[in-house]
């Protein structure tokens, strides 16, 4: 089940600056022919607009890992989730980035969820997520942190129940000779 999801569209600015592709290529094209500049204009300019469509990175987060673009990342690695929005998240994308870092960062999404990573094996320290929302994915964490650590304490007692239960089955006839009658059940 998705907890959240972001696509990161391109915003209008970066449609019409390059609709400047349009103009340039019928100033190219005119000498020649003018219908062979508007047909290469039209084709440019609609290269380029599917182009920033089919390469817009998405954020999902679901109960097991949280996907920006094509990469993976289990919840259960990720510390803490910082956000930063306007001149310190100008400050994450340049003077305060550790070159290690994995990167997700669009020019024109200015807020950004740092990601911190808590896996001794891996040479990354964090993730660095631009996001029109920050504050919603780090809430996302957040929950799915706290229901990681409920998880894991719920696991912690149901196998000392069924080591305790196994061991009081091994004493106790009915429970071998259910066993015996129905191989399909587990105690």
């Amino acid at each position: 089940m998705t907890i959240y999801r972001e696509r990161l569209w391109p915003t209008a600015w970066l449609y019409i600056s390059t609709a400047l592709v349009i103009p340039a290529s019928i100033l190219v094209f005119m000498p020649i022919n003018i219908i062979a500049g508007y047909i290469t204009a039209a084709v440019l300019y609609g290269s380029i607009v599917l182009f920033l469509l089919s390469t817009a990175p998405t954020i999902e987060v679901d109960e097991t890992e949280l996907r920006a673009g094509k990469a993976r990342l289990p919840i259960a690695i990720i510390g803490a989730v910082t956000t930063f929005n306007g001149a310190s998240a100008t400050l994450e994308r340049g003077q305060r980035l550790d070159a290690r870092a994995w990167l997700m960062i669009r020019g024109w999404v200015a807020p950004v969820a740092k990601l911190e990573i808590n896996d001794e094996s891996d040479p990354t320290p964090y993730w660095l997520l631009s996001s029109r929302t920050p504050e919603l994915l780090a809430e996302a964490m957040r929950s799915l942190s706290c229901a990681l650590q409920a998880n894991s304490a719920e696991l912690g007692v149901v196998v000392y129940l069924r080591a305790v239960l196994h061991k009081e089955a091994a004493h106790a006839s009915e429970f071998v000779g259910l066993r015996r009658q129905n191989n399909h059940i587990e105690v």
